[in-house]
């Protein structure tokens, strides 16, 4: 892969690996990815975030969560906001509200990657790099 959207591929291989109901996936790790999966464990999307691979080869495993007998994906819909190609800024004031409250927004402040609702507490607008729900 060449120098792409890393994010929208992150979005992507987890819903695919949700759709497809698998257990984990496998993501190249930068540090952009892994503070995204960190968010997204800490608002209890997915279970767990670990670390494999060697040197530049490094993946980030990713446990996916579902929740019923019927294993339904915890997450319904990842959604890439700010692409390359369209960089979505928000102040403080404007930050999205995903579904009302019950998603979360992923945004890129200057104090790191961090949900709609932390962002609001801390006064912080940014980048907004995607939606979750």
């Amino acid at each position: 892969m060449a120098a792409n959207d890393t994010i929208a591929d992150m979005l992507t291989r987890i819903r695919n690996a949700t759709m497809a109901r698998h257990q984990t996936t496998k993501v190249p790790a930068t540090k952009m990815t892994r503070s995204i999966a960190k968010v997204l464990r800490e608002e209890g999307f997915i279970a767990e975030v670990e670390e494999a691979g060697e040197g530049v080869q490094r993946n980030l495993v990713i446990s996916l969560k579902y929740k019923g007998k019927n294993r339904q994906p915890l997450i319904t819909a990842l959604k890439r906001v700010s692409k390359p190609g369209l960089r979505v800024y928000s102040n403080r004031k404007e930050l999205p509200r995903v579904l009302g409250g019950i998603g979360i927004a992923i945004i890129s402040t200057s104090s790191g990657i961090m949900t709609d609702r932390e962002a609001r507490r801390q006064n912080l607008g940014g980048e907004v790099l995607c939606h979750v729900w």
